[in-house]
C-alpha cells in the first residue's frame, strides 16, 4: 500500500512538473506555478501519509487490543486447569 501511494504521487508530480514546464509561459510565471504545484503536492503528500499514519495507528491498537484479550484467555485457562487438578 505504502510503494503504491509513493508510486502514484511521484507519477503525478513528475507530470505536473512535466506539463509546467513545457507549457508555453513567461518565466516568471513559470516559477509561480512550479511554487503552487509544489505547495499542493506537499500538502497532498502530507494528506496521505497523515491517512496512512491514522490507519497504521487503528492496527497497532486493534492489535495490542487482541493481544491483551489473548492473554486474559490464556490466564483463565491456566487458572481453570489448577483449579481442575487441585
Amino acid at each position: 500500500m505504502k510503494s503504491s501511494v509513493l508510486g502514484v504521487l511521484a507519477g503525478v508530480a513528475t507530470g505536473v512538473v512535466l506539463g509546467v514546464l513545457f507549457a508555453p509561459d513567461k518565466g516568471s510565471k513559470t516559477r509561480k506555478k512550479i511554487k503552487n504545484k509544489t505547495i499542493e503536492a506537499k500538502e497532498s503528500l502530507k494528506e496521505e501519509l497523515d491517512n496512512f499514519l491514522d490507519t497504521l495507528s487503528k492496527k497497532y491498537d486493534s492489535i495490542v487490543n487482541n493481544g491483551e484479550e489473548i492473554l486474559e484467555e490464556g490466564k483463565d485457562k491456566i487458572k481453570n486447569t489448577v483449579n481442575s487438578e487441585l
